[in-house]
């Protein structure tokens, strides 16, 4: 895939390991995207990635690791986009891959705040997609589902194939189906038959009985 960048700018910032250490933090992501412009990267690919989620009631989850999930979910995300923009409308190929996920196509009671990001993250991927067509640059919005435990070195290269394909997938799958995407001039993605099907019958269901519904299979 001629013009894509996929690893520059590994090794030069392994010199600044706080960085990424605190991404977590506030503003963590403006002092990424300053340390990458100090090193002279000519960065036309960013893919965003990092994020973790919390699982139990939101009265009860620390506050202090609900914030830093939330900085680094949404907050990180905005500003490593904002201060890597200009240097990439710079390039001949320039595009964003925003990794969401199908938590963020409804609420999710006992992940509440993860779902919250996620839907964040989403419409503000969808949005920039239209917001930057004029200035040629490709946007992906992938939206995951389950993935699959394991190392990369047991993952297959080829999809999954078998009765319960669609449920979990690797995180191989996952990057050829963004890869794909952004080949293709980006836009919405959301990967696995099964997925795709569970998002689209959403749509069925009044919106006011889908957080019941998950509530009562999700309790903990």
């Amino acid at each position: 895939m001629a013009g894509w960048h996929y690893t520059q700018g590994v090794k030069s910032l392994r010199a600044k390991p706080e960085l990424l250490a605190s991404i977590r933090l506030c503003r963590a992501g403006q002092r990424l995207a300053q340390a990458l412009s100090d090193c002279n990267l000519p960065i036309n690919l960013l893919v965003n990635n990092a994020g973790f989620g919390l699982r139990g009631e939101f009265r009860t989850l620390e506050l202090r690791r609900q914030l830093e999930m939330l900085h680094l979910n949404n907050e990180a995300i905005v500003e490593l986009t904002y201060g890597l923009l200009p240097t990439m409308l710079e390039q001949r190929y320039r595009g964003i891959i925003n990794v969401s996920s199908t938590a963020g196509f409804q609420p999710i009671p006992y992940a509440s705040l993860y779902a919250a990001t996620k839907a964040f993250l989403t419409t503000f991927s969808l949005a920039l997609e239209q917001e930057l067509r004029a200035q040629k640059v490709t946007v992906v919005t992938i939206c995951p589902g389950r993935l699959r435990a394991g190392n990369e070195s047991s993952v297959p290269t080829r999809p999954s194939a078998g009765r319960w394909a669609s449920v979990f997938q690797t995180y191989v799958e996952i990057v050829q189906d963004a890869l794909r995407t952004l080949e293709k001039g980006g836009g919405l993605t959301v990967p696995g038959a099964l997925n795709k099907f569970t998002v689209f019958a959403q749509r069925l269901i009044p919106r006011r009985l889908i957080p019941i519904l998950i509530a009562k299979m999700s309790r903990v």
